[in-house]
Parts: structure tokens; sequence; C-alpha cells
């Protein structure tokens, strides 16, 4: 039988957690009666962490981790990682860019191609304006040339996986640059990775901050400092 382990990094998203588990448990059921939701909250300082409490009360399928100090999202989703017990999986967002119905088909289309990790990317993703498409764009080029990653849209957080890959190398990233490490380690590793185009939906209520300017500068860095380790 299949089993999933989901993990949303939460960071001030008192307005999106509950919706987050909803759509997980409404997504999930269909699939398998095998599923964790892991929640880590990355030092909010909004009601996130009161809120995953309150679920974890509510579902013993919820797990909670609190970041002492605020991580990125990198360590955040390594910490994630590292308590998800399931054999799949799934790396998110609590905003729901997208339909967790899709996941019925990743899982499927794992067993079907005989591969190790499906990643998304968005059919059109216009509607979160021209500077963010630009900077897409511009980050997705850059990364096929250093390290011929022939991913559409690496940075999308719909990733969904087979855990075991975990046992073969070490993730490192402290930024958002984890998800290109992840997939070029997943890759060295010779693990087989599919895509599938999803709609996208952006976010409604709060802000984002992975097209900041620290986030940017991160990114770049953290691309330098271990472009010899996953190329």
């Amino acid at each position: 039988m299949t089993s999933i382990s989901v993990v949303f990094p939460l960071f001030n998203e008192e307005d999106y957690v509950v919706r987050a588990y909803e759509a997980a448990v409404d997504a999930l059921g269909p699939i398998t009666d095998d599923y964790e939701i892991i929640m880590v909250n990355d030092a909010s300082t909004d009601r996130t962490k009161e809120i995953i409490e309150s679920l974890c009360v509510r579902d013993p399928r919820v797990k909670a981790l609190h970041n002492p100090v605020n991580l990125k999202l990198g360590g955040t989703l390594r910490a994630g990682y590292a308590v998800a017990t399931r054999d799949l999986i799934l790396y998110t967002d609590a905003d729901l860019p997208f339909d967790l119905h899709e996941v019925r088909k990743a899982v499927r289309l794992l067993e079907v191609q005989k591969a190790d990790v499906v990643s998304a990317y968005r059919f059109d993703r216009t509607s979160e304006g021209l500077l963010r498409t630009l900077y897409s764009f511009c980050y997705n080029s850059l990364v096929r040339a250093l390290f011929g990653l022939g991913i559409k849209d690496v940075n999308f957080s719909f990733k969904l996986f087979k855990r075991e890959l975990l046992h073969r190398f070490t993730l490192k990233s402290d930024g958002s640059f984890i998800d290109v490490e992840f997939l070029c380690r997943a890759r060295k590793a010779g693990a087989h990775i599919i895509q599938i185009g999803v709609d996208y939906f952006p976010r409604s209520r709060g802000v984002s901050t992975l097209s900041s300017p620290a986030v940017i500068v991160k990114i770049l860095r953290e691309l330098v400092a271990l472009r010899r380790d996953v190329a």
C-alpha cells in the first residue's frame, strides 16, 4: 500500500494552516489510509503555532515541528524530511499553489514510469506579475546553464519523491536553493526524475517572501558555494 508524508513549511501562515490541512486530508484519503501531515513552523510570529497545535489535538496524523529560530526554507524542509516516516514524501506550500488532488496522478506516474521523483511545473505563472515571472525565467535558465538540469520549474513547491532517496545524500542548503540542490543530488544518485504540468493558483492571502532581495541573494550565495558539490 502507498504511504505518504506531506511536509508543509510554514512561516506566518495563520490564514492557510487549516485550509492546507483540510485540503491534504481531502486529497490523500482517496489515495491511501497511511499518511501523515508534517507541519513545520519556522518561528512564526502570528498564530501559526497555536493553530498547528490545535490540529494535532484533533488529528493524530498531524505532526508539529516548531523551529526555535527562523531557519528559512531549506532548514525548515530538512527538519520536516528528517521526521518523515512514510514511503513517499510530498513537499508543498500551505498556500495551496495547485490542486492537491493532482497528487493522485503523481503517485500513479511514479509507479507506471518506475520513477523516483515527480517535479511539477506551472502551466502558466504570469498571474504572479511580470517581475516574478521574469525572476523565474532567469533563475531556471541559470540553473539549466550551470547544472544541466532540464527541469522546467525548479522552485515550484510540488515535489513527490521516494523517501529512501534521502539516505543516498545529505542536503545542506538553508535557503530556497534547496530545490535545485535536491534535484541535482537526486540525479547524481541515479534517481529517475519525471515532470508533470499543473494549473497554478497564486497566493490570495498574505505576502510571499520568496522573491525578496534577501532570499534571492541567499540563493545565489548557496548556488556558488554548492555548485561543485551538487553538479
